[in-house]
């Protein structure tokens, strides 16, 4: 999945001793272009960190992949991040571009006392 916009958050890295070794976490907040535009974090692990490097106000394109986990009872879902292309932001729909047209069907309104 692919999602573009601006990074408006960088959050704090977390890091760790797992049964593999140690392993690094760093957070990301991305709000889209669009008319009503949506905020999401998204999650780069390890060698990804250094890998694609970002900064408040870059725009990207992020590929990713959702998962969900279980967890006593409750289900959390991570959104990781596995490419990143800077300056690939696709524009917002064009707001201002005109409706589609409707042709009105022969004889509407000849000799109809409706109102619609």
């Amino acid at each position: 999945m692919e999602i573009s916009g601006k990074i408006i958050a960088v959050l704090p890295l977390a890091s760790g001793q797992g049964k593999n070794g140690t392993w690094r976490s760093q957070d990301y907040v991305l709000e889209t272009i669009d008319q009503y535009p949506k905020k999401v974090c998204f999650n780069l692990f390890n060698d990804k960190i250094d890998q694609f490097p970002l900064a408040i106000d870059d725009q990207v394109n992020v590929s990713f992949d959702i998962d969900s986990k279980e967890y006593n009872g409750r289900w959390f879902t991570n959104i990781r991040a596995w490419k990143i292309e800077k300056g690939a932001v696709s524009a917002a729909p064009n707001a201002s571009a005109p409706l589609a047209s409707f042709d009105v069907a022969p004889g509407a309104g000849e000799g109809s006392d409706l109102p619609f």
